[in-house]
């Protein structure tokens, strides 16, 4: 059965990019009720806008069987988690002078348009947990990678007590309760990542090693897509543009090119979200009739492209996805 907001949608979303986004979540639930699975790409700053609210039920209900994402939205799930309370929202935050952003500075806060993300609150309280858990895989000569760290964080509880929301609005908690993989390339741009190196810097770690790269990051989603597709198509679902989409559909093109490898399956499904207009060179992304030239997708592959808000048109898909 469908629930209001499908209803509302297959009522009201009837032309332009309100019916590509009814359009495009009508393929994914096809593509998933055919037994395909779904790499989700988020990038922005989805995690501080608590997309987890919609995501973590996708996750949890096997709508998303893998994430690709910044290393920001990796920690600011968790900094919401923990700091929820703490955040400053600000109605008119384009009024906003050059001296008023000097105070938020000065007051500890680090601005995302209307929210203001706490840092003792949010990073310190993961601070001294993340280095613990560091020191314990150098002790141990482990490496991990960084989503690694927060999986680790989680089944260790100690910061069970510090949930200022429900976990279930995690998705970050979501994931790791199924233990789905993620791919964090550029890590070190993030707050944790900054911190990571300069801990190497300053001897905290013995080295930089303990954390595996990019690099490593992609031949784990080589062997996750080639297992994956053995038994099911792999489907695209991007958020925003730049590394968090860029750096995982290129597993297919590396598979075939680079590797020579026969019969790689190609991305079964696409479907890109983003306000910025794909053209001139000005923005990290390419059309969906593009990535055929590159072999990422194929002329078959159903494609969309939604040119709006993800944090308006991201909730509403998977609410239609999941029913609701």
């Amino acid at each position: 059965m469908s629930g209001p907001v499908t209803q509302f949608i297959n009522t009201h979303y009837r032309h332009f990019n309100a019916k590509t986004l009814r359009w495009a979540s009508e393929a994914y639930v096809e593509h998933i009720n055919n037994g395909g699975q779904m790499l989700v790409a988020l990038a922005g700053a989805m995690s501080t806008a608590e997309l987890g609210k919609s995501l973590a039920e996708m996750i949890r209900q096997g709508k998303v069987h893998a994430i690709s994402c910044t290393g920001a939205n990796l920690e600011e799930d968790v900094f919401n988690l923990v700091a929820h309370d703490h955040y400053r929202q600000i109605k008119d935050f384009r009024s906003l002078t050059k001296e008023d952003e000097h105070q938020l500075y000065l007051e500890g806060y680090n601005r995302v348009t209307d929210t203001c993300i706490p840092e003792d609150k949010a990073f310190k309280v993961i601070h001294k947990h993340f280095i613990k858990i560091v020191k314990d895989a150098e002790a141990k000569d482990e490496r991990l990678f960084p989503h690694q760290l927060f999986y680790r964080l989680f089944e260790s509880k100690t910061l069970d007590k510090s949930f200022q929301v429900d976990p279930k609005d995690s998705w970050l908690y979501a994931a790791w309760k199924k233990n789905l993989p993620i791919y964090v390339p550029g890590w070190e741009d993030s707050t944790m990542g900054n911190h990571i190196a300069a801990s190497c810097l300053d001897g905290t770690f013995k080295s930089p090693r303990v954390i595996r790269s990019g690099l490593e990051y992609m031949m784990a989603l080589s062997e996750w897509y080639q297992s994956a597709t053995k038994q099911a198509s792999i489907g695209f679902y991007q958020i925003g543009g730049g590394i968090a989409g860029d750096f995982p559909i290129c597993v297919v093109p590396m598979l075939e090119k680079d590797l020579e490898l026969q019969d790689v399956r190609k991305w079964g499904y696409f479907c890109q979200i983003s306000d910025s207009t794909t053209s001139y060179g000005s923005y990290s992304g390419a059309f969906p009739n593009e990535k055929i030239t590159w072999g990422k997708l194929t002329k078959e592959t159903p494609s969309f492209i939604i040119e709006s808000d993800a944090t308006i048109v991201a909730p509403l898909m998977f609410a239609y996805i999941l029913g609701w």
